[in-house]
């Protein structure tokens, strides 16, 4: 039986393409970009490309680009940096509950250094609502920062419009947009974002490579200091490989936006759910404002993690969790009040470039076996 990967949300294959790119710098590319001697040039060259390519999926210059290790790390810089700087005022965050944890460890951290946060509900299908936020916001406010797109279930927020109300109040606003970046639009001018996180292996790039863009003219106190890499904003000597790739998966993306294949599987998927298993399959996120890729369903009255033990070629994920015998809801299914004889039988299939209609096929026989 053939194996089936339905987990792009939790990570890509990298790009042929990309390799092609990196290949060759894991040799050429061995100097110190920051030296300024001939060892150097070849590193330096290809982290100027990278920023360049990434430059042009977001829609920002290439010195608003800061290389990270990673979505964890751009998102702990963006919080962590931004409430650092000196202020007139204690800090205090707008977030949402259905945040990653990439951003709400560092909330959390923040609150031990007298930092307050606030965190909106969403609704049923995972939505904030921006009068939420416009309401959360007081004197002392610094940062708004809401994700662009959900991991678990793909809603789509209106982050333009929180991003206004934001401005409108003097308030810098972040983005989450390691889900999106790659999928939908992620031009950082329509969005309104003043610094947004990107996650390398959810683009078909390598691990341990990421970005945070931070608008010009915005300060933030580095994470880790030292020399003045990155503008003074994050130090340590860049991997030229690593941004390289990056940069090649950025600008392989541009070529998928607004395509319809994937979400054309996608929906083939829940349509044939549907007709296997009527009103036993339910849809969890919003209906329309959803990633093209994800689709995130429960199967009422089962456990999803047993689902999947159930048809181990196939990779995806729940959105339950078992611990000591105990089967917990995630947080995010339970933020959106689903039912707990919903939320306990989800699982997040998400779909990626690779993607085939026979996988789509082979994984509603494997559920119609699983469910006997």
């Amino acid at each position: 039986m053939a194996r089936l990967y339905l987990d792009y949300n939790a990570s890509t294959p990298i790009d042929p393409k990309v390799i092609d790119v990196m290949r060759p710098l894991l040799v050429s590319a061995y100097g110190n970009p920051s030296s300024g001697h001939w060892a150097a040039a070849p590193a330096k060259a290809a982290l100027d490309t990278a920023r360049a390519r990434i430059a042009a999926l977001l829609g920002c210059a290439a010195n608003e680009i800061v290389f990270t290790s990673g979505g964890s790390e751009a998102n702990n810089l963006a919080l962590k940096g931004l409430c650092s700087t000196p202020h007139d005022r204690p800090a205090h965050i707008v977030t949402s509950v259905i945040e990653h944890p990439a951003t709400l460890e560092p909330c959390q951290y923040l609150t031990r250094l007298g930092v307050a946060v606030t965190y909106v509900p969403v609704d049923g299908a995972g939505l904030v609502d921006p009068d939420d936020v416009r309401r959360a916001i007081r004197p002392g406010t610094r940062l708004v920062s809401v994700m662009h797109a959900n991991n678990e279930v793909g809603t789509i927020q209106p982050i333009a419009e929180i991003a206004q109300i934001a401005h409108e109040h003097g308030i810098r606003f972040h983005t989450d947009a390691a889900q999106s970046v790659g999928k939908i639009d992620t031009r950082v001018d329509e969005l309104g974002a003043d610094m947004l996180s990107v996650a390398g292996h959810k683009l078909y790039a390598p691990k341990g490579i990421g970005v945070l863009y931070v608008r010009r003219g915005l300060t933030i106190e580095p994470l880790v200091h030292g020399a003045g890499h990155e503008g003074g904003r994050r130090a340590g000597t860049e991997s030229a490989v690593l941004a390289a790739g990056l940069g090649k998966a950025c600008e392989i993306a541009q070529a998928w936006i607004g395509t319809s294949g994937i979400q054309k599987l996608r929906d083939l998927l829940w349509d044939r759910l549907q007709a296997a298993f009527g009103n036993q399959v339910a849809l969890n996120g919003h209906p329309t404002r959803r990633l093209p890729n994800t689709l995130n369903v429960a199967f009422v009255g089962r456990i999803g993690a047993d689902i999947l033990a159930g048809m181990p070629d196939v990779a995806a994920s729940t959105g339950s969790a078992c611990h000591a015998g105990q089967v917990t809801l995630s947080p995010v299914l339970q933020a959106m009040n689903v039912a707990p004889e919903v939320g306990m039988g989800a699982i997040r299939f998400s779909l990626g470039r690779q993607s085939t209609q026979d996988e789509v096929d082979e994984v509603v026989s494997q559920l119609r076996r699983a469910l006997v």
